[in-house]
């Protein structure tokens, strides 16, 4: 039977709840426990596929196509276990679900309320993972802040599942903020007792407390937290803040939170082999090298739009043992023409995906001064999309070329949805979306990086290369090198006579790990970091590159 731990967070939002609960994953990994990680976000919307980035940051997408929290990134990156719909929970989904049940009648005619049909629905969701993977640990993070409305229905189905698996079997967590008061020249308890007297008041007694500050707990601080919110000593950790987050599950071994948690639940204690996630940190924070990487695209106001994206950069750039150094550019400021200023001293441009025309331009004024700067350039779904219509408009001399989501009038769509896509309405779960696998053309870059005839990679988007323009783009002198199977879909470009010029339809993000960088990830940052070293890289020393991603 599998053991359960409950994550609350307390006193703000974006605590690093998820962060705690992927550390937690990764040393109960460590010591060869098997673990799944659940999110049970309070939100009404059905799933975050509808949200704007600027709201909720990106949109993590799973194997099985589901649309989900970017917690979810951080549980398959530390945990390196892949996760699906069953993984992520929305209040909207609940409800869904439970109306759909009333309709078919399945409640025999009771009358439908929170308690205790919402919250059998909410417990039923955490069994549902329990039992189809069968994990030695799930470990469920309750989004929100403990004291919000609409987090209510959750926490009474926590608190209601101890008594139903029995006391041995849950542990609660509750992960808090213990401020530092300047003009004081003191850390305060206060808030963090405040919010545990309000998860005990809905009967919640948490059994361990993850602290977070900005300096080291004192063991009279700890004393203190241990007394007034009935916590044992031992179980009050300190989770200062870290330079990086890769760094947090090192601190919460050093502290016990695995130990105090492997006790709780009654497991056998294990020695953890920590030995890959410390040479990861060692190789993190001591770099041989800087390099200057542009992120071109139109959600920087808030990093955690392309959150995925940043790590699976930071992964390769740890694989090389360099420094990366990333530079934001929001796509519509290059939209005035003065390129020059924010790209003169980038050794790699990457644009990334998105929807709808805004700072598309940009984006496209980015790629062509990658192409004729010989910058490595690497394009990710809407970014692939923007690389087609940057050809047909300056190569193919198309020069109306554009995708029909941005025109739908146009006369040259080079992007254009697929027949069967023409009649759908609803913008939710309605995309590509989800693991598809992609046929690599040999003789092509992308083949020197993955070095495998099929691949499977994830998809989130809704426009596709448009076919009636193939055979123009192949005899232009550009390359197809990736295809569906049966070589409909386009899913890869490149420009052969380039050092490092390729996009791709899908995400390739979300596939990336510390241990494990993406082939394209890595071959993009070590074409950007030769090309840190020289002007330029010829054919040769693209070659070079591959040679050295395929163990050559």
């Amino acid at each position: 039977m599998s053991k359960f731990v409950f994550v609350t967070g307390g006193v703000v939002s974006s605590i690093g709840k998820g962060i705690v609960a992927a550390s937690l994953g990764r040393l109960l990994k460590s010591r060869d426990y098997s673990v799944s990680i659940l999110k049970l976000d309070p939100y009404i919307n059905v799933d975050p596929g509808t949200l704007s980035p600027f709201q909720h940051g990106e949109v993590f997408v799973t194997e099985d196509g589901a649309e989900t929290d970017l917690d979810l990134g951080h549980y398959e990156r530390f945990t390196d276990t892949s996760m699906s719909r069953l993984n992520s929970v929305t209040t909207g989904s609940i409800y869904q679900a439970v109306i759909n049940k009333e309709r078919r009648g399945e409640y025999q005619g009771s009358t439908v309320q929170v308690i205790p049909h919402i919250t059998n629905e909410i417990k039923e969701r955490i069994h549902r993972v329990a039992k189809n993977t069968n994990p030695d640990v799930v470990i469920t993070e309750i989004g929100g802040t403990v004291g919000d409305i609409e987090s209510l229905p959750f926490l009474e189905a926590i608190r209601q599942f101890r008594k139903d698996v029995g006391r041995q079997n849950v542990v609660y967590m509750h992960v808090t903020l213990i401020p530092w008061i300047p003009s004081a020249g003191e850390m305060k308890t206060k808030p963090t007792q405040h919010s545990v007297k309000e998860l005990r008041s809905i009967g919640i007694q948490p059994d361990i407390l993850v602290c977070r500050c900005d300096r080291p707990l004192s063991l009279g601080m700890k004393q203190k937290l241990s007394e007034f919110c009935n916590v044992p000593e031992e179980c009050v950790i300190t989770a200062q803040d870290a330079k990086s987050i890769y760094e947090v599950p090192l601190m919460m071994e050093q502290e016990g939170l695995a130990e105090q948690s492997i006790n709780l639940l009654q497991l056998e204690p294990r020695h953890p082999d920590l030995t890959q996630w410390q040479t990861l940190v060692k190789r993190l924070y001591n770099p041989n090298h800087k390099i200057d990487i542009a992120l071109v695209g139109k959600y920087v106001r808030l990093n955690d739009a392309y959150l995925s994206v940043v790590e699976a950069l930071r992964h390769a750039a740890i694989s090389i043992g360099c420094d990366l150094n990333l530079h934001w550019i929001n796509s519509e400021d290059l939209e005035s023409g003065n390129i020059e200023s924010y790209l003169k001293d980038i050794k790699g441009i990457l644009v990334p995906g998105g929807f709808g025309v805004r700072g598309v331009d940009g984006k496209i004024a980015a790629i062509e001064y990658a192409k004729h700067h010989k910058i490595p350039f690497l394009g990710l779904c809407l970014g692939m999309q923007c690389a087609v219509i940057e050809w047909a408009r300056n190569i193919a001399q198309l020069e109306d070329a554009n995708s029909a989501e941005f025109n739908p009038d146009t006369a040259n769509p080079v992007i254009n949805l697929l027949p069967e896509q023409l009649d759908v309405v609803d913008l939710g779960g309605t995309m590509r979306l989800g693991l598809y696998p992609c046929r690599v053309n040999p003789d092509t870059l992308a083949f020197k990086l993955y070095q495998k005839e099929v691949i499977y990679e994830r998809h989130r988007h809704r426009y596709e290369f448009n076919n009636a323009y193939r055979n123009l783009f192949l005899e232009s002198g550009y390359a197809v090198s990736g295809t569906s199977p049966d070589g409909r879909l386009v899913e890869m470009i490149e420009l052969p006579n380039h050092p490092f010029f390729i996009a791709c339809q899908f995400h390739p993000e979300f596939q990336s790990r510390p241990s494990a960088p993406h082939p394209l990830f890595q071959g993009f940052i070590e074409a950007a970091s030769v090309q840190g070293n020289q002007d330029f890289l010829d054919a040769q020393g693209r070659d070079l590159v591959a040679g050295k991603l395929a163990g050559n």
